[in-house]
């Protein structure tokens, strides 16, 4: 198939990743393209996705002095991820022969409100919970027609249910052959964004009651927050190791006891999570969003506390779990190739179904066209 892809515009696709949106859509496009699909992936300038066509998204508004001195003026960031989403949406309309599909991965409300514009189908994929902008531009859409939705879990699906009805599923998944089974250790570890919404300092805290050493990993991305409640409460056997790229940071959880998994939100799937589980090391954490779906019983322990004395509980029962039965849960559910095949079958269906609701003109068509007398000025009016 030929198929076009467009990233979220906040980082580069590529290792290491600035987040799981990142970490999914480069997965997902290195796995088409060895599956020998055609793939074009509109991304962040610096993105690296092998076997795969890279476009930039053009993430440099060009204003002129009037129209930014204007006191209406949005902020600079906001008018790059206008701009470049509409660049990307405009051009893609304009090759629409050359594609079968466009799969959307980004939480900007552009491509969907462009999607008319396209011949062929526009697949979304929801990676969390409602977001104002991509809410509103899904209202308006279906006011006409919803365009085609995938979900990366249940529990996303249900958050969207007020919005869309009809959503499929297609869970994430990650390289197991990449992601290996380490040898566990004797501390914890918590890898991801540094963000409040994360709350690392939850896990900090649970790890310095219960004496357990822990390595954070992670890009720093809202600096208040580390500063405020992160950066404080290092030391003491808590240690802050950066943000590591895949053989580092597969090395490091690898050789961990737990992963620690803290969302104060409803986590849309828990891709870190997925990785702990592939080195063999059973996740603690706290039951919110997709997260009690992917570790199940065998993967973990989550509570349904939301502070650090039931997650150190939590830390406690995931101690001792097989680390090869871990592996094995993650395996069998988050494997890369059933992300991927879910998808192409995804994609299957709705290009058949856009093929047979295509109007084919026929001869008689056109002549009755040009039959057809010209509309009054007083009726078009």
């Amino acid at each position: 198939m030929r198929i076009g892809l467009i990233a979220h515009h906040v980082a580069p696709i590529r290792a290491p990743f600035g987040g799981g949106v990142e970490s999914f859509t480069w997965y997902l496009g290195r796995w088409l393209a060895r599956r020998g699909h055609d793939v074009v992936m509109y991304a962040p300038p610096g993105s690296d996705v092998p076997g795969v066509e890279l476009r930039p998204l053009e993430l440099h508004a060009t204003v002129s002095e009037t129209a930014r001195s204007d006191v209406s003026m949005p902020p600079e960031a906001f008018m790059a991820a206008h701009h470049a989403y509409m660049q990307a949406m405009l051009e893609l309309a304009s090759e629409h022969h050359r594609y079968d599909l466009i799969h959307s991965n980004t939480l900007h409300y552009l491509p969907i409100g462009m999607a008319p514009l396209l011949s062929v189908p526009l697949l979304t994929t929801l990676h969390t919970p409602p977001t104002p902008w991509l809410e509103s531009a899904l209202r308006q859409a279906s006011r006409h027609q919803l365009p085609p939705l995938s979900a990366v879990s249940t529990a996303t699906r249900d958050a969207w249910s007020d919005v869309a009805p009809q959503i499929a599923v297609v869970p994430n998944g990650i390289d197991t052959r990449r992601w290996r089974r380490g040898p566990g250790g004797t501390g914890a570890v918590w890898t991801g964004r540094l963000v409040p919404e994360k709350a690392p300092h939850l896990a900090i805290d649970a790890c310095r009651r219960g004496g357990i050493p822990l390595r954070i990993a992670g890009p720093i991305i809202d600096r208040e927050y580390w500063a405020a409640q992160v950066a404080p409460r290092l030391g003491g056997g808590i240690e802050y190791v950066g943000h590591l790229d895949h053989d580092e940071l597969r090395t490091l959880i690898g050789s961990s006891r737990v992963a620690l998994v803290t969302p104060v939100w409803d986590e849309p799937f828990g891709l870190v999570a997925a990785e702990a589980m592939a080195c063999g090391t059973p996740i603690a954490g706290f039951a919110r969003g997709g997260l009690p779906d992917l570790v199940g019983d065998a993967g973990g322990r989550l509570t349904a506390g939301r502070d650090a004395d039931a997650l150190l509980t939590a830390i406690g029962d995931a101690w001792d779990l097989d680390r090869a039965g871990v592996r094995e849960h993650a395996v069998r559910t988050v494997g890369i190739d059933a992300m991927g095949r879910g998808y192409e079958r995804l994609y299957r269906t709705l290009t058949s179904a856009d093929r047979r609701e295509a109007p084919t003109p026929t001869p008689t068509a056109s002549r009755r066209r040009l039959r057809r007398a010209p509309v009054p000025l007083s009726a078009a009016s």
